[in-house]
């Protein structure tokens, strides 16, 4: 790899050839102000000129974010000049920006309040009238407002680049243009799968999760008996909103947190992972002896099943008909569990902290509910359990380590754990198909093949006299490979693995917010890596566990002797499994 030498602020490096001055700064020690704390080509290179530097070579002034640097190049980042366009960038794109910053759902971690700060942007310097405003709340998973959107494009971005998609384009021209989906209709009447992954990457408020928040205040100032759920990755990421590095499993804190915020039970969604695995696996064995559709795809990802009813309703009977975890948990809470405790189901109220958006669209599918009683009330991410302990008054990190509820669906194994992350879902299934077909474990529990964040992964898995043929993706950009292979007839596979969010659950948009400015104890190739970090937390939880299949799971073994039967029994199905239906994506000929 080829090094060029240049100076900034007139100290010599040595630098690689190829990198961005904003780049090639942040290795050398300096951090420019700018907008691109998360770039990774996922925003309109150079349009805010935030970053504006003095280069050698340079016609005027430099977007650091997109020039490259060349040999002998001399950057200023700190001159005169530099600073002063700096400020006037900010100041202009304020003057068309709701200020509102203390009622913003942003505040705090908002980059366009952060670098305003850093460069001193003066209140008012251009005052005039402002860009029309389009407020969407109507959809259940996601918040879209204009007034706040500063048109960096990094939503557009991220959607076409995990998803394939355009559901998120650029509208108008000049003062009138803005972002959103075509013809800036509501998230709810688009084709958007609610996976929040643009919410992830908005430097600003103009996206954010639908907080469920007062919906679970009400319901604890009506009585209501209150159980928390809470999804594997959760762990591996709150901690995150505290301080803390990132990839600390917080598992005993968050449970503590969870009791002193008034909640009835406290469960881990894990023990619903298991129940998934059992019946997933067993639903996959059935179609492959009695040859049912093949291959089989998971149904655990919410944003998933929403592409497959819009884009691939054709393939439906591929999916397996499990509800997600924490919907079949749900479903026993509303049960068994009420019934174990002598409760009315309408009493109780359960709430799933989730690290997905459209796990919030999910829970009011027509689908997840059982005799007019809805499996989950509320779902709350990540970032919104911090705001609830924060407001609260608990300090997060002087919490002692406390455990779940253990009464009736309080064991859960080391593979509903790593549920989390892209190929767990595959893995646990494995570890317990394997047992099925073989009748034996697998002398390794872990199958390394299915493992990592590559785009597409397949192996092949001896079962007896079967080789059983496996595919994961995650990210609809990679699923439809996948999916295309289906439509052709050429699929080699058995069973499909697909998670929404690139790289799984770990990455989902209800997430702690990953920003180089607000994480300055982090290493600097901190969003190249979170991913592995949080993943890490979960793989390693998975390997302290004692119980790593799912079928050796006490309480699941008892759940079934003692109601449901056994997996896809009838008892099973009225609970655990749903169905889908194809939906049109919106098209601009239908307006």
């Amino acid at each position: 790899m080829s090094l060029v030498n240049i100076k900034i602020e007139g100290r010599p490096y040595q630098v690689e050839e190829g990198l961005t001055i904003l780049e090639a700064a942040r290795q050398c020690g300096y951090e420019i102000p700018s907008l691109c704390s998360f770039n990774h080509g996922e925003c309109n290179p150079g349009s805010c000129r935030v970053c504006l530097v003095e280069a050698t070579g340079a016609r005027g002034l430099a977007a650091s974010c997109v020039y490259q640097v060349a040999e002998g190049m001399e950057v200023l980042i700190n001159s005169p000049k530099a600073v002063a366009a700096r400020r006037t960038s900010v100041e202009l794109l304020l003057s068309n920006h709701n200020v509102n910053c203390q009622q913003c759902g942003k505040s705090g971690q908002c980059e366009l309040q952060n670098v305003a700060r850093i460069v001193g942007a003066r209140e008012g310097m251009f005052k005039g009238e402002k860009t029309p405003t389009t407020y969407d709340d109507v959809s259940p998973s996601i918040v879209r407002d204009t007034s706040k959107c500063i048109l960096c494009g990094r939503c557009v971005e991220r959607c076409k680049n995990a998803h394939g998609n355009g559901v998120l384009g650029f509208q108008n021209r000049g003062f009138d243009a803005k972002v959103g989906p075509a013809m800036d209709i509501s998230f709810a009447d688009s084709p958007c799968i609610l996976c929040g992954q643009c919410v992830t990457v908005c430097p600003t408020g103009a996206l954010l999760p639908k907080s469920e928040i007062d919906k679970v205040d009400f319901a604890r100032a009506q009585g209501k008996y209150m159980v928390v759920q809470t999804a594997p990755a959760v762990r591996a990421a709150l901690g995150e909103e505290f301080g803390l590095p990132i990839g600390t499993p917080v598992t005993g804190k968050m449970a503590a947190a969870l009791r002193r915020l008034g909640f009835n039970r406290v469960y881990d969604v894990d023990f619903g992972a298991d129940l998934t695995i059992m019946e997933e696996a067993n639903e996959l064995l059935d179609r492959v002896k009695n040859n049912g559709v093949l291959p089989m795809i998971t149904s655990c990802s919410p944003g998933w099943v929403s592409y497959a009813e819009t884009y691939y309703a054709d393939l439906l009977p591929h999916i397996s008909s499990c509800k997600s975890p924490h919907q079949m948990q749900g479903a026993i809470i509303k049960s068994y569990f009420a019934e174990i405790h002598g409760l009315d189901p309408k009493d109780i109220f359960v709430v799933s902290i989730m690290p997905c958006t459209a796990k919030k669209s999910e829970k009011d599918r027509p689908q997840m509910e059982v005799d007019g009683i809805r499996d989950v009330d509320a779902v709350l991410t990540v970032r919104e359990l911090g705001d609830l302990i924060k407001r609260s008054g608990m300090q997060f990190n002087r919490l002692p380590e406390e455990g779940f509820d253990y009464d009736i669906m309080g064991t859960a194994t080391g593979a509903g754990v790593i549920f989390g992350v892209t190929g767990g879902v595959m893995e646990a299934a494995l570890r317990t198909a394997y047992r099925v077909l073989e009748g034996k474990e697998h002398d390794a529990v872990v199958f390394n093949a299915v493992r990592g964040f590559d785009g597409i992964r397949e192996a092949t898995i001896a079962m007896g006299v079967l080789d059983v043929k496996v595919a994961v993706a995650s990210g609809m950009a990679n699923a439809k490979v996948l999916l295309d292979q289906i439509r052709e007839g050429t699929s080699p596979y058995h069973f499909i693995e697909i998670m929404g969010c690139p790289g799984g659950c770990i990455n989902g948009g209800g997430m702690p917010i990953v920003r180089h400015c607000f994480l300055p104890n982090e290493d600097v190739d901190i969003i190249d890596t979170y991913r592995a970090k949080r993943a890490r937390a979960l793989y390693t939880e998975d390997e302290r566990n004692t119980l790593r299949q799912s079928h050796n799971n006490p309480q699941i073994i008892e759940l079934y002797d003692k109601f449901l039967e056994k997996p896809n029994s009838h008892k099973a199905h009225e609970l655990l499994h749903t169905t889908y239906a194809g939906r049109e994506p919106f098209r601009v000929q239908d307006r």
